[in-house]
């Protein structure tokens, strides 16, 4: 068994917590993507739900504890969609949630948390301002702060999707995770590895926001000074330590791509897959236009991780990328 911090016990019984609507998500063959990959395709699709990305597996965990305490202030930073998950989650329990944010996060995220009636508090700066000044509202007024991926109910929701990817028929053999904080590949590679070891765990972030990926190779934390990809959801800049000790058991690869690999991805489950996708749910596409190679004679399996996107950006992003005909 791996010695990871999280615990395949608690990952089963996760599910009885999450409300039904986040679990089961679909899990298809796409076959009308596979000529522009090489490779045989299915997709997760995480976005089917109230807040269209991943993130509740890990809140529904979270909220349920705070209640069941009495517990009922709750407070985290989010690049937008763990804001939104919480805010969602914490308001079927009368929770009182605080989501910090960076004033340039996508406003569609922003608004979708204010309108599931979270307290949403803005800063300027990046991701890892939002995270200290989460972290000083938590000291402060002595309520529960929220951390994506170390708090391991973000990781143990999460982990829920590879409980549902293993014993599906037809078997793949890689499954293609974007990597940001690290919940979800830490989440669903430990469920693969403890339950269906053979599968290829390999892990997608941007080349311009490297960091997680760097610590992973490097085997210890690497830190950068700043981000630049429209990936919001994945720029982070100060990987955690004990996440980090996670992915480094159960990831077996990580990769890095190009920005113009994200937006072919994007323009592709557009095209063949009818799906509008957030740039962090592309990732994996973009990991294989970029190693056709790598994968041709392969099944694989790609996590699309979330769909809360700003039109106004997508439509500037993909109007400037080709069409991908097959």
């Amino acid at each position: 068994m791996l010695e990871t911090r999280l615990d395949t016990a608690r990952i089963r019984a996760a599910r009885r917590v999450i409300d039904p609507v986040f679990l089961d998500t679909p899990l298809y063959r796409c076959e009308a993507l596979e000529p522009g990959l090489g490779c045989a395709l299915s997709i997760k699709l995480e976005t089917a739900n109230p807040v269209r990305s991943f993130k509740a597996r890990g809140t529904e965990l979270v909220a349920s504890l705070l209640a069941d305490s009495g517990s009922r202030d709750v407070v985290c930073a989010s690049a937008g969609n763990l804001g939104q998950a919480l805010a969602w989650s914490g308001r079927g329990r009368g929770l009182e949630v605080t989501v910090v944010a960076s004033r340039s996060a996508p406003a569609v995220k922003l608004d979708r948390i204010r309108a599931l009636g979270a307290r949403l508090e803005l800063v300027d700066g990046d991701h890892e301002m939002a995270r200290e000044r989460a972290a000083a509202i938590a000291r402060y007024d002595r309520v529960r702060l929220l951390e994506d991926s170390l708090d391991i109910e973000t990781c143990e929701g999460a982990a829920t999707i590879g409980l549902e990817l293993v014993g599906t028929v037809p078997s793949f053999d890689t499954v293609l995770i974007a990597l940001g904080g690290g919940a979800l590949a830490t989440g669903v590679g430990h469920v693969l590895k403890t339950l269906a070891p053979d599968v290829e765990v390999i892990c997608v972030q941007p080349l311009g926001a490297p960091a997680m990926t760097h610590s992973w190779r490097g085997r210890r934390v690497v830190t950068t000074d700043s981000t630049d990809t429209i990936a919001d959801g994945v720029a982070g800049r100060c990987p955690i330590p004990a996440v980090l000790d996670d992915l480094l058991l159960v990831a077996d690869d990580a990769v890095l791509v190009q920005e113009a690999s994200i937006i072919a991805g994007m323009r592709m489950l557009l095209d063949h897959a009818g799906l509008v996708v957030e740039p962090s749910a592309a990732l994996g596409i973009a990991a294989i236009l970029e190693d056709r190679d790598r994968f041709a004679g392969r099944h694989v399996v790609t996590i699309v991780c979330g769909s809360n996107v700003d039109v106004d950006a997508y439509h500037r992003w993909l109007g400037a990328a080709p069409s991908h005909k097959s």
